[in-house]
């Protein structure tokens, strides 16, 4: 039974490893800019930001196939260029894991920037600080707890991950299966005991990951 549970659970700490950090890349940055200044077109740009939490996964999973898909918008480039697809590829589950992960991110980054002490930030740049140097020194460090815990609910989100994953990469044992497709797939077969297994590990992991979010977030006395 482990032996079973064992690949597509690698495989699903991998993808939600490495589309977690994308998403952190991508979330920090672009919170980054929004908390800075207000521009015309920031608030839907914001929701933007944010549809991924709201839309369902197979929806989701259909727009990523329009945009990395062998004929999608940037998948087609990728194909003649560097005659690559990311279409049934564990690396299109990357791609699933960070679009679904990067809110979780974006949204507790700009809150986590938004609430440092602007009187910090400014006597930064009274003693000769740049903007890089500002964000990097003083803003970062004091966004840094909730921009973590923002991170770790994304990678249990990644995890998780299924329907856009699913579309994507399909569910190719060995190959593109992440645990959340291998239950799936025990459930479709009635192995209910490998099921049951598998559930039990996601479930373990994501209360580990809950247990030091809280922890992380928790205010010092």
């Amino acid at each position: 039974m482990f032996e079973a549970t064992l690949p597509p659970l690698l495989l699903t700490l991998k993808v939600a490893c490495l589309g977690t950090l994308l998403a952190l890349a991508a979330g920090v940055g672009l919170a980054r800019l929004m908390s800075r200044r207000a521009f015309p077109g920031r608030d839907w740009l914001d929701a933007a930001c944010t549809l991924p939490l709201v839309l369902p996964p197979t929806v989701l999973g259909y727009y990523l196939i329009v945009l990395l898909g062998r004929r999608g918008i940037l998948g087609a480039w990728l194909l003649e260029t560097f005659g690559i697809t990311l279409m049934f590829t564990w690396q299109g589950a990357v791609a699933a894991s960070a679009v679904v992960a990067f809110p979780l991110v974006y949204k507790s980054a700009r809150a986590a920037l938004e609430s440092v002490p602007k009187n910090c930030e400014n006597a930064a740049r009274t003693l000769g600080a740049g903007e890089t140097e500002v964000f990097l020194r003083v803003s970062l460090p004091l966004a840094l707890r909730g921009i973590l815990a923002g991170t770790m609910l994304a990678f249990a989100r990644a995890m998780g991950e299924f329907g856009a994953t699913l579309m994507i990469a399909g569910n190719l044992p060995g190959k593109t299966q992440t645990l959340s497709l291998a239950v799936y797939s025990a459930v479709q077969a009635g192995n209910d005991d490998q099921a049951n297994f598998m559930v039990l590990v996601i479930s373990i992991v994501c209360v580990v990951i809950l247990a030091a979010t809280s922890k992380l977030v928790k205010p010092k006395t």
